[in-house]
């Protein structure tokens, strides 16, 4: 059975840190693009960052950039969210996905809260 478990979230003062993190199990994630989506109450999920299933490429929502960067462990089975400078917008529900590369396979974590106070 697919995994996937987030940790890391918490209450964080504006221009604090924090880092996520998403251990997959339940087979090996080397073939998956993985990464996060966010959610804050009353608004859609969006997307934040991924990156690609070689460790190289990474693309991040545009709102992100230069503050939260993506990485990953593939001998972990593990991604991760490295959040600096950060906002009290950035204030949601963090989710990690994996999706298989050249499929519509995905799976989803069952999330963890990131709240950032002014």
């Amino acid at each position: 059975q697919v995994q996937l478990v987030e940790s890391g979230g918490g209450l964080v003062q504006a221009g604090g840190s924090l880092r996520l993190s998403c251990a997959a199990s339940g087979r090996t994630f080397s073939r998956y693009d993985m990464g996060w989506y966010r959610q804050a109450p009353g608004k859609e999920r969006e997307f934040v960052a991924s990156i690609r299933w070689g460790g190289v490429s990474t693309t991040y929502a545009d709102s992100v950039k230069g503050r939260l960067t993506v990485s990953r462990d593939n001998a972990k089975n593990t991604v991760y969210l490295q959040m600096n400078t950060l906002r009290p917008e950035d204030t949601a529900t963090y989710y990690c996905f994996a999706g298989k590369v050249g499929t519509r396979e995905e799976h989803w974590g069952q999330g963890t809260q990131v709240t950032v106070s002014s």
